[in-house]
């Protein structure tokens, strides 16, 4: 697994894009199904926060959304 600082602004930026590019379900999915150390969810990155921000903005997991993507 690639370390914090290993991580480029450039790599952080198109992951900070990816993030705000997602929809609610998308978020859903990528939040249940994301593997182990997926940069997104590292509590070592600060892409965490802005994942559970946007998260939270959209609506968050819903029962319908978790009987979605099941």
């Amino acid at each position: 697994m690639k370390k914090a600082s290993e991580f480029t602004e450039e790599e952080i930026k198109r992951l900070e894009d990816e993030i705000n590019s997602m929809s609610q379900i998308d978020m859903a999915r990528h939040r249940r199904f994301a593997e182990i150390g997926n940069p997104m969810f590292r509590l070592d990155l600060p892409l965490h926060e802005k994942f559970a921000k946007r998260f939270k903005e959209l609506g968050g997991f819903t029962p319908e959304i978790s009987k979605a993507i099941k």
